[in-house]
């Protein structure tokens, strides 16, 4: 079985390849987001999946389903193990999300962002949001019926989240921030 332990790479290309030379990929995987990818590209991707780690795609695409569509087809054809979408860009874009995969024999797992866990219930309540908790859940669902494999969630709510959509839906929680990388747990 592989960790459920993911590095969070949150540096520049130079220190991304540092960070992975000091780790076992038996015993974590790697988060390339928005910052690394960005300033580095699909090259950084390569380069650590390389090395022989599992590679968590964080770009949380949201946008129209064809353009969501092809952007899943690029990372998959990147041969990353996961990838995301942010839930609230409805179930047309879900559903077409899902679909960019079916065509791979060992497509990457699809997780939903469904609220950013930075995000506080006054954040929430500026954009119209009640109740954050009750938000997340009804995201979930949507996640679930779409054919997401699991989603983005706090730590509280893993309980919740795994009763409401079963024990195999996949809840990854942000975990340890430090000054230089993140680690979460699945």
């Amino acid at each position: 079985m592989s960790s459920p332990i993911i590095v969070s790479l949150d540096v520049d290309y130079d220190k991304a390849i540092s960070l992975a030379n000091d780790f076992d990929p038996e015993q974590c995987r790697l988060k390339v987001g928005s910052q690394l990818f960005t300033s580095s590209g699909p090259k950084v991707v390569k380069d650590l999946s390389s090395l022989g780690f599992d590679i968590f795609l964080d770009l949380k695409f949201h946008d129209i389903p064809n353009t969501v569509s092809e952007a899943i087809r690029a990372a998959a054809d990147l041969g990353v193990w996961m990838v995301n979408v942010h839930v609230s860009g409805g179930p047309s874009m879900l559903e077409s999300a899902r679909k960019a995969l079916s065509s791979y024999n060992n497509p990457p797992l699809l997780i939903g962002v469904t609220m950013l866990t930075s995000l506080s219930n006054e954040d929430v309540k500026e954009i119209g949001i009640s109740d954050i908790s009750e938000k997340v859940m009804q995201l979930a669902l949507l996640a679930k019926s779409n054919g997401l494999d699991g989603i983005v969630c706090s730590p509280r709510e893993v309980k919740v989240i795994k009763e409401l959509c079963g024990k195999e839906f996949i809840a990854v929680t942000p975990g340890i921030r430090t000054k230089e990388m993140n680690i979460n747990i699945l």
